[in-house]
């Protein structure tokens, strides 16, 4: 996709439990020496802390289960010089309303996300006619599945 192409900086989730594997595009684009970011979340908070991921290895089993950066290894990263971000959602419609995990966090740090290309990640099975949504969700502007990319916001990039 173009878009991965394009960005010299990009933030992937990094995938846990049925979400879609992102293991491996994450160690690829490290591979390829790009910037890659990823979140480490702040439970007192209820955000995400954004951290440049040098190594696969410097990640380790952290907050809900889901591997983050070891507190040595946290290199706080700026949302405004991410290109695009990958996100992860329990279902979306075409329309790129999604529903997360009910914390919130991806809703607050797309809210403030204003250069990033929105990507959200899913199966095909999560799809589904509509979602209901409340005035503080954010929608993803397009969803990538095993099956299609759907242009939620039929915008060119």
């Amino acid at each position: 996709m173009k878009e991965f192409e394009r960005s010299s900086c990009i933030m992937f989730y990094v995938s846990y439990d049925n979400e879609v594997y992102t293991h491996d595009m994450i160690k690829e684009y490290l591979k390829n020496k790009k910037k890659v970011i990823v979140p480490v979340s702040d439970k007192k908070n209820r955000c995400l802390i954004l951290s440049e991921l040098n190594s696969w290895n410097d990640l380790k089993l952290g907050s809900y289960g889901i591997l983050e950066p070891r507190a040595d290894k946290i290199k706080k990263f700026p949302l405004e010089q991410i290109g695009l971000i990958i996100i992860p959602g329990v279902g979306y419609d075409e329309q790129g309303r999604r529903i997360g995990h009910g914390k919130g966090y991806y809703d607050n740090l797309l809210r403030n996300s204003k250069n990033a290309l929105h990507i959200g990640l899913a199966f095909e099975i999560q799809i589904v006619k509509e979602i209901p949504v409340e005035s503080h969700d954010i929608s993803v502007d397009k969803i990538i599945t095993e099956k299609r990319v759907i242009d939620c916001k039929k915008d060119d990039y």
